[in-house]
């Protein structure tokens, strides 16, 4: 390994564990960890582009520590892109929980609230489900026998919700699909042009409905990928060509913005076992294929109504007691953005 990208190996912090079946919720990848020990874990969080449910298996919460010294213990979810230039940091001991990372596609019917609404900042469980429900769920985890019995309740819970809740407009599952599939490698402008659609109209449809620009979701998958490939020991001149960066003096920017650190910090430093690579490289899609734009739908007085329960500006669900305002206003606390606002107009 070149001495550019050559770092001292992290043992591995999280014991990981996947269901032994296919999940039958598309946009959904579940696993549960639990810590490796002796020592308390903690580690740098780094930006997903996925919403992540992290959900107590009884009292001993997950804990995730802002740089403004904000705290957050217990069952909580984080957005789109939390983490951003290493503003976040994961402490925990003797803990298990279930991990959930959600499409946000699915984010508004699971959660009560768009991705908009919980873009780069974390938010606990209990305000966005209610703290009847979350401890219900915790309480119900805490007794399962098994991880397998755990996955069960979490994916008949979230196959409720995401029947029951609004639907994002197809094109734009689409579009985020194959942003995933083509991970990230993939011009904005091509998928405008491929929906039918101006460039400003999928920019504030994507933005309002997936809770990010479309152009920022490009980069975000991108280095998501990168970094793991990083972290997995593969050397940082082949990453960037892997991965579609320019070159690698264009992936040392994008890494250390959306990090903090540098390509060489991030190598050799994987926090699961090499067995789980494939694993950590898995954002969850709405559907294992995906192939032509979908013909647009909405010219003219064709244009349908908002999904129903919310509105694609990020209104109120019915049925929900969380009240989109009181969410942002009390526990909205975005990170810095300079990574993903560089060069970020679409």
């Amino acid at each position: 390994m070149s001495t550019a990208v050559r770092q001292r190996v992290v043992a591995p912090v999280w014991e990981v564990t996947r269901p032994a079946r296919p999940g039958r919720v598309p946009g959904v990848v579940l696993a549960g960890l639990r810590d490796r020990g002796p020592d308390p874990v903690d580690h740098r969080l780094d930006p997903h582009p996925v919403l992540t449910l992290a959900l107590a298996c009884g009292e001993s919460g997950l804990g995730i520590d802002e740089s403004t010294g904000r705290q957050h213990r217990g069952s909580l979810v984080t957005g789109l892109g939390f983490g951003v230039g290493g503003a976040a940091r994961v402490r925990a001991a003797n803990v298990e929980w279930v991990q959930v990372r959600l499409s946000p596609a699915i984010a508004r019917a699971v959660l009560g609230v768009g991705p908009a609404e919980l873009e780069s900042s974390v938010v606990a469980l209990d305000d966005l489900w209610g703290e009847r429900r979350a401890a219900r769920l915790r309480e119900q985890l805490a007794q399962a026998a098994s991880w397998e019995e755990r996955f069960a309740l979490v994916e008949a819970l979230l196959a409720r919700l995401t029947a029951a809740g609004p639907a994002i407009e197809p094109e734009l599952g689409w579009a985020w699909d194959r942003i995933v599939a083509g991970h990230g490698q993939v011009r904005v402008e091509g998928l405008a042009e491929e929906l039918g659609w101006s460039r400003k109209r999928l920019w504030s449809r994507f933005h309002a409905q997936l809770g990010l620009p479309p152009k920022r979701a490009v980069k975000l998958v991108r280095f998501d990928r990168a970094a793991t490939r990083l972290a997995g020991g593969q050397e940082a001149a082949g990453v960037a060509a892997d991965c579609g960066y320019a070159d690698q003096s264009h992936l040392h920017r994008d890494v250390v913005a959306f990090t903090g650190v540098t390509p060489a910090t991030v190598a050799g430093q994987s926090l699961i076992a090499t067995a789980d690579m494939a694993w950590v490289d898995h954002v969850p899609r709405l559907s294992a294929r995906w192939g032509n734009a979908p013909a647009s739908r909405f010219d003219g007085a064709h244009r349908p109504p908002p999904p129903t329960g919310g509105d694609n500006r990020g209104g109120r669900v019915p049925g929900r007691s969380t009240d989109v305002t009181d969410v942002r206003s009390r526990h909205r606390r975005r990170q810095p953005t300079r990574a993903a606002e560089a060069g970020d107009s679409g």
